[in-house]
Protein backbone atom coordinates (compact mmCIF):
# COMPACT_ATOMS: atom_id res chain seq x y z
CA UNK A 1 0.00 0.00 0.00
CA UNK A 2 2.76 2.46 1.05
CA UNK A 3 4.68 2.17 -1.76
CA UNK A 4 1.25 2.38 -4.38
CA UNK A 5 0.49 5.78 -2.86
CA UNK A 6 4.43 6.81 -2.92
CA UNK A 7 4.71 5.81 -6.58
CA UNK A 8 1.17 8.06 -7.49
CA UNK A 9 2.40 11.01 -4.68
CA UNK A 10 5.92 10.74 -7.36
CA UNK A 11 3.90 10.80 -10.45
CA UNK A 12 1.85 13.76 -9.29
CA UNK A 13 4.49 15.62 -8.51
CA UNK A 14 6.36 14.55 -12.41
CA UNK A 15 3.26 16.08 -13.95
CA UNK A 16 3.39 18.81 -11.74
CA UNK A 17 7.13 19.84 -12.70
CA UNK A 18 6.31 18.86 -16.44
CA UNK A 19 3.75 21.14 -16.76
CA UNK A 20 5.78 24.36 -15.65
CA UNK A 21 9.07 22.99 -17.01
CA UNK A 22 10.74 24.58 -19.91
CA UNK A 23 11.46 22.82 -23.04
CA UNK A 24 15.63 23.11 -21.84
CA UNK A 25 14.51 21.13 -18.59
CA UNK A 26 12.29 18.91 -20.16
CA UNK A 27 15.55 18.01 -22.01
CA UNK A 28 17.28 17.53 -18.87
CA UNK A 29 14.44 15.50 -16.70
CA UNK A 30 14.76 13.02 -19.98
CA UNK A 31 18.09 12.71 -19.51
CA UNK A 32 17.89 11.99 -15.86
CA UNK A 33 15.32 9.33 -15.98
CA UNK A 34 17.04 7.60 -18.80
CA UNK A 35 20.16 7.22 -16.81
CA UNK A 36 18.05 5.97 -13.89
CA UNK A 37 16.59 3.35 -16.09
CA UNK A 38 19.59 2.22 -17.30
CA UNK A 39 21.22 2.34 -13.66
CA UNK A 40 17.72 -0.19 -12.76
CA UNK A 41 18.22 -2.44 -16.04
CA UNK A 42 21.96 -3.06 -15.23
CA UNK A 43 20.90 -4.05 -11.23
CA UNK A 44 18.38 -5.83 -12.60
CA UNK A 45 20.50 -7.82 -15.03
CA UNK A 46 23.42 -8.57 -12.34
CA UNK A 47 19.94 -10.10 -9.88
CA UNK A 48 18.83 -12.25 -12.57
CA UNK A 49 15.43 -10.30 -12.27
CA UNK A 50 14.74 -10.66 -16.21
CA UNK A 51 11.02 -9.12 -16.16
CA UNK A 52 12.23 -5.80 -14.35
CA UNK A 53 15.25 -5.85 -16.73
CA UNK A 54 12.64 -5.81 -19.49
CA UNK A 55 10.80 -3.30 -18.28
CA UNK A 56 13.54 -1.01 -17.68
CA UNK A 57 15.12 -1.30 -20.62
CA UNK A 58 11.83 -0.85 -22.64
CA UNK A 59 10.93 2.72 -20.56
CA UNK A 60 15.00 3.26 -21.70
CA UNK A 61 13.94 2.68 -25.37
CA UNK A 62 10.89 5.00 -24.87
CA UNK A 63 12.65 7.84 -23.36
CA UNK A 64 15.56 7.67 -26.16
CA UNK A 65 13.15 7.72 -28.48
CA UNK A 66 11.30 11.01 -26.90
CA UNK A 67 14.79 12.56 -27.50
CA UNK A 68 14.93 11.77 -30.84
CA UNK A 69 11.21 13.30 -31.21
CA UNK A 70 12.83 16.06 -29.36
CA UNK A 71 15.58 16.94 -32.04
CA UNK A 72 15.30 19.65 -34.28
CA UNK A 73 16.71 18.88 -36.95
CA UNK A 74 15.91 22.17 -39.16
CA UNK A 75 18.27 24.13 -37.56
CA UNK A 76 21.46 21.95 -38.05
CA UNK A 77 19.86 19.23 -40.08
CA UNK A 78 23.72 17.52 -40.58
CA UNK A 79 23.76 17.51 -36.41
CA UNK A 80 20.46 16.50 -36.16
CA UNK A 81 20.79 13.54 -38.10
CA UNK A 82 23.95 12.49 -36.11
CA UNK A 83 21.95 13.10 -32.97
CA UNK A 84 19.28 10.72 -34.64
CA UNK A 85 21.79 7.59 -35.89
CA UNK A 86 23.66 7.82 -32.36
CA UNK A 87 20.05 7.81 -30.56
CA UNK A 88 19.75 4.66 -32.67
CA UNK A 89 22.63 3.19 -32.35
CA UNK A 90 21.77 3.68 -28.35
CA UNK A 91 18.71 1.37 -29.10
CA UNK A 92 20.36 -1.00 -30.87
CA UNK A 93 23.21 -1.48 -27.69
CA UNK A 94 19.82 -2.22 -25.37
CA UNK A 95 18.74 -4.55 -27.44
CA UNK A 96 21.72 -6.65 -27.80
CA UNK A 97 22.14 -6.06 -23.21
CA UNK A 98 17.95 -7.34 -23.48
CA UNK A 99 18.35 -10.63 -25.70
CA UNK A 100 22.79 -10.92 -23.87
CA UNK A 101 21.47 -10.02 -20.73
CA UNK A 102 25.14 -8.27 -20.73
CA UNK A 103 25.25 -4.81 -18.77
CA UNK A 104 28.39 -3.55 -21.17
CA UNK A 105 26.16 -2.54 -23.80
CA UNK A 106 24.27 -0.53 -21.19
CA UNK A 107 27.59 0.91 -20.23
CA UNK A 108 28.61 1.75 -23.30
CA UNK A 109 24.91 3.82 -23.54
CA UNK A 110 26.02 5.62 -20.59
CA UNK A 111 29.30 6.43 -21.83
CA UNK A 112 27.92 8.09 -25.00
CA UNK A 113 24.96 9.37 -23.17
CA UNK A 114 26.99 11.08 -20.37
CA UNK A 115 29.04 13.72 -22.72
CA UNK A 116 25.59 14.82 -24.46
CA UNK A 117 24.14 15.15 -20.99
CA UNK A 118 26.67 17.18 -19.41
CA UNK A 119 26.91 19.40 -22.02
CA UNK A 120 23.23 19.76 -22.16
CA UNK A 121 23.64 20.57 -18.69
CA UNK A 122 26.15 23.26 -18.98
CA UNK A 123 24.34 25.49 -21.66
CA UNK A 124 24.78 29.13 -20.31
CA UNK A 125 21.48 30.75 -18.85
CA UNK A 126 21.33 33.59 -21.26
CA UNK A 127 21.32 31.07 -24.21
CA UNK A 128 18.65 28.57 -22.68
CA UNK A 129 16.12 31.46 -21.62
CA UNK A 130 16.37 32.53 -25.70
CA UNK A 131 15.93 29.03 -27.44
CA UNK A 132 13.22 28.50 -24.62
CA UNK A 133 11.77 31.65 -25.90
CA UNK A 134 12.31 30.68 -29.30
CA UNK A 135 10.09 27.14 -28.74
CA UNK A 136 7.53 28.88 -26.79
CA UNK A 137 6.69 31.40 -29.23
CA UNK A 138 6.69 28.80 -32.16
CA UNK A 139 3.96 27.31 -30.27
Amino acid sequence: MYGRNLKAYQRTNLEAELSVASPHRVIQMLFNGLLERLSQAKGAIERKDYEYKANRISKALGIIEGLQGALDRKENPALGDKMYALYDYMKELLGEASSTLDEKPIDEVISLLMPIKNAWDNIPEDIKQKTNAEIVARQ
